[in-house]
């Protein structure tokens, strides 16, 4: 396997900005990164108003914002509500909103090998996949605050390099990916088919998308 599985009985960083980020030092995390025009605000501003209706629905106190309540849900109830809103919105990111990006096969790249670029030295790389409009990866940390420092550093160097492709300036990514830390192997071996079938999914020809397989 790429890395360890989560373990809830061992040392674990919670950084909390716009949602919680779990990390854990050796633990393979499963990480989506999505353009910045890749889901409509309309569409966010009804996912908001839904997944307030949805706790509420089961009884839950809507007062709080839906993002405090859901860390205090039991688990059937926090695992229903991730698996709701989560198939939403990977299917909002197939359907190709915005301006697609990585349609263009250089760009694409360049995406690509910044995440290989510190493969083995900073951090180990598993299976990914670059579609037009988001990235998924696995890949396991040395400590629990290099995946933050991590992903800021791929962002930021992609975001400054494509805008320069294109030549323009502006948001290139959505501020915050989206990470879940690996629970068990078959977990892991969901995601990893996942991610290699996310393109058949979302209608892509082969030349469309740049994936990669881990095989070490």
């Amino acid at each position: 396997m790429l890395g360890d599985l989560f373990d809830p009985t061992a040392d674990l960083l919670v950084d909390e900005h716009f949602r919680p980020h779990w990390s854990q030092a050796g633990a393979v995390v499963f990480i989506t990164f999505r353009t910045h025009d890749s889901i409509p605000r309309a569409v966010l501003r009804q996912w908001e108003q839904e997944k307030q209706e949805w706790l509420s629905r089961r009884g839950y106190n809507d007062a709080d914002h839906w993002s405090k309540i859901v860390s205090t849900l039991p688990e059937k109830d926090r695992a229903a509500f991730h698996k709701e809103f989560n198939r939403r919105r990977e299917a909002c990111l197939d359907a190709c909103h915005g301006r697609c990006l990585f349609w263009r096969p250089d760009l694409a790249t360049l995406v690509a090998d910044s995440l290989l670029h510190f493969d083995g030295r900073r951090y180990r790389l598993g299976d990914f996949v670059v579609m037009p409009t988001h990235v998924h990866l696995l890949a396991a940390f040395a400590s629990a605050d290099s995946m933050k420092k991590q992903c800021d550093s791929w962002l930021h160097y992609t975001a400054v390099h494509i805008n320069r492709a294109m030549g323009q300036r502006g948001k290139v990514w959505q501020q915050e990916p989206f990470d879940h830390l690996v629970r068990n192997v078959e977990q892991y071996d969901y995601l990893r088919q996942y991610i290699a079938d996310n393109p058949r999914k979302a209608r892509l020809k082969p030349d469309e998308c740049l994936y990669r397989r881990y095989d070490g």
